[in-house]
C-alpha cells in the first residue's frame, strides 16, 4: 500500500519545485539584461538576478532545517513561463515593443514566485519551521518588491517608450 502523502512531503515537493524554479530563473536573467534595450530595464534585471542568487541560499537552508539535501524537481509552469520569455525575446528583438515584453514576462516568472513562496510560508508555519518562516518571509518580500520595481518602470517609462514608437 501506498505511503499516505502529508503536509510535509507537500512542503518538501514544492520546495523542491521552487529551487528548480530559482535556478532556471538565475540562468535567465542574464539573457534577459542583455536583451533589454532601456538601461533601467538592465539594471532591473540586474539586481534581481543578485538578489536570485540570495533567494537560492535561503532555499537551501530551508532545506537544512527539513533534513533534506538541495535539489530542484522540474517545473513545468517555469519553463512555460520561461519559453514565453524567450520568444518574446526572438519575436521583437530590435522593436519599440521589446522591453514592454521582457517586462511582462518578468512580472509573470515574479506572481510565479509569489504565490510558491506565499504559500511555502503558511505551511512552513504549519508544520512550525520557524527559521523556514523568517527565510521564506524575506524572499517574499524581496519578489513583491521587485514586482513593485517592474509596475514602475513599466508604468513611467517601458511602456510609453512601447506606445511612442
Amino acid at each position: 500500500m501506498a505511503k499516505e502523502k502529508t503536509l510535509d512531503d507537500l512542503f518538501h515537493d514544492t520546495l523542491k519545485d521552487i529551487y528548480f524554479a530559482e535556478k532556471k530563473i538565475l540562468t535567465s536573467l542574464p539573457k534577459m539584461a542583455r536583451a533589454a534595450q532601456s538601461s533601467d530595464l538592465a539594471a532591473a534585471f540586474e539586481k534581481h538576478e543578485a538578489e536570485t542568487e540570495g533567494q537560492i541560499e535561503r532555499l537551501e537552508a530551508v532545506f537544512e532545517e527539513i533534513g533534506q539535501t538541495p535539489r530542484g524537481k522540474k517545473c513545468a509552469a517555469i519553463l512555460g513561463i520561461l519559453e514565453e520569455g524567450q520568444e518574446i525575446m526572438k519575436d521583437y528583438k530590435g522593436t519599440p515593443a521589446l522591453d514592454a515584453g521582457l517586462l511582462a514576462a518578468a512580472q509573470a516568472v515574479e506572481h510565479y514566485e509569489i504565490s510558491r513562496y506565499g504559500t511555502l510560508k503558511s505551511w512552513a508555519a504549519e508544520l512550525g519551521l520557524r527559521n523556514s518562516v523568517k527565510l521564506l518571509d524575506a524572499t517574499l518580500k524581496e519578489e513583491k518588491n521587485t514586482d513593485v520595481s517592474l509596475t514602475k518602470l513599466a508604468e513611467s517609462v517601458v511602456n510609453q517608450q512601447a506606445e511612442a514608437a
